[in-house]
C-alpha cells in the first residue's frame, strides 16, 4: 500500500469505530545506555512480548552491543531489516557511544603547550557564539580580538573525534595513514577498481531482499525489484559485502591462507574502503 492509501485506510477504520493504540511519553527522557527496556518500549511492534531488548544483565560479557544488534538484523522474518526507523536509531545510538567515549582533540606536538594555554584562557561565550553560527550553516569570519584567538586555537587542533568512530573525520584520516603507511612499504598501488553493483539487477540480493524461503530462479518485475531493494537496506549490504568478498578472493586472487595468481596477477597486498 502507498503512504495514501494506508492514510485512507486508517482514516476509514477510525470512522467506522475501530480501535487504535495510543502511545504516550514520560515526563523524562529514556537512557540509551544499559535500558534493555528502550527498544521494546520505542517498537513494540517488533518486540511484541515486550523481551529481546538489548543491553540485558544477562547478556553481560556473553554478546556484545554490535553482535546482538547484527543478530536483529539477521532474524529470520526480517522485521528488523525492513522497519524504516529501527536500523537507523540503532545506528545513531551506536555512534553517539562510540563519539562520547572515544572522542579526543589530537594537535601537534609543538603546539599543545599553546593550544593547552589557549583552552584554558578562551572565553565560553565568544565559543557559544561560533558554534551557533556554524550550526546554523554559517561561515566564520574572525572579526574581534577574542574570535581571532578562537581561529587559532582551531587552526592548531587537528582532529576532533576518535578512529574508532565509524563514518568520523577522524577515522577518514586514520584510514589515508593505513594507505600512505601501505604504500611507502609496498610502493604505489597498481591498479584502481571501484566496485558498483547492480543489486535491483541480481537476483541473489533481490532473494535476500524478498521473504522467500527458497531460492528461485524466476525473474521479478522492474517495480517489485524496486520495491523489495529500497525497503531492505540489510539485504543490499549483504550483497555488496558479499560481492567484494567474491572480488576480492577470485578476481584478485587474495584468499585466506595467501595470496595466488587472480586475473591482474599475483597481488602483494590490496586496501580496500566504501565510498560515503
Amino acid at each position: 500500500m502507498t503512504t495514501t492509501q494506508r492514510k485512507v485506510a486508517a482514516l476509514q477504520h477510525l470512522k467506522n469505530g475501530g480501535n487504535s493504540l495510543a502511545v504516550g511519553h514520560s515526563s523524562k527522557p529514556e537512557s540509551i545506555y544499559n535500558n534493555p527496556s528502550l527498544y521494546p518500549q520505542m517498537y513494540p511492534w517488533l518486540f511484541p512480548y515486550g523481551y529481546g531488548g538489548i543491553d540485558q544483565d544477562a547478556h553481560s560479557s556473553l554478546i556484545s552491543r554490535e553482535s546482538h544488534l547484527e543478530w536483529l538484523a539477521m532474524y529470520y522474518d526480517k522485521r528488523f531489516q525492513v522497519d524504516s526507523g529501527f536500523l537507523i536509531v540503532a545506528l545513531n545510538h551506536t555512534l553517539i557511544k562510540q563519539s562520547s567515549t572515544g572522542s579526543f582533540i589530537a594537535m601537534k606536538r609543538g603546539n599543545f603547550g599553546r593550544a593547552a594555554d589557549a583552552i584554558d584562557k578562551i572565553d565560553a561565550g565568544v565559543l557559544l557564539t561560533i558554534s551557533e553560527r556554524l550550526k546554523n550553516g554559517g561561515r566564520f569570519f574572525p572579526q574581534t580580538p577574542e574570535e581571532k584567538k578562537c581561529a587559532v586555537l582551531m587552526d592548531q587542533v587537528d582532529v576532533v573525534g576518535g578512529g574508532h568512530v565509524d563514518g568520523s573525520l577522524a577515522r577518514k584520516k586514520y584510514q589515508r595513514g593505513e594507505i600512505w603507511s601501505l604504500i611507502n612499504f609496498m610502493n604505489a598501488p597498481a591498479w584502481f577498481i571501484t566496485i558498483s553493483p547492480a543489486d535491483a539487477k541480481h537476483p541473489l540480493c533481490v532473494h535476500w531482499a524478498s521473504r522467500d524461503i527458497e531460492f528461485k530462479r524466476e525473474i521479478k518485475s522492474y517495480t517489485e525489484r524496486q520495491q523489495l531493494i529500497t525497503r531492505n537496506p540489510v539485504a543490499c549490504a549483504r550483497f555488496f559485502h558479499h560481492l567484494v568478498q567474491l572480488f576480492i578472493k577470485h578476481i584478485c586472487g587474495w584468499k585466506d591462507d595467501g595470496p595466488e595468481k587472480g586475473l591482474f596477477g599475483k597481488p602483494s597486498g590490496y586496501y580496500s574502503t566504501v565510498e560515503e
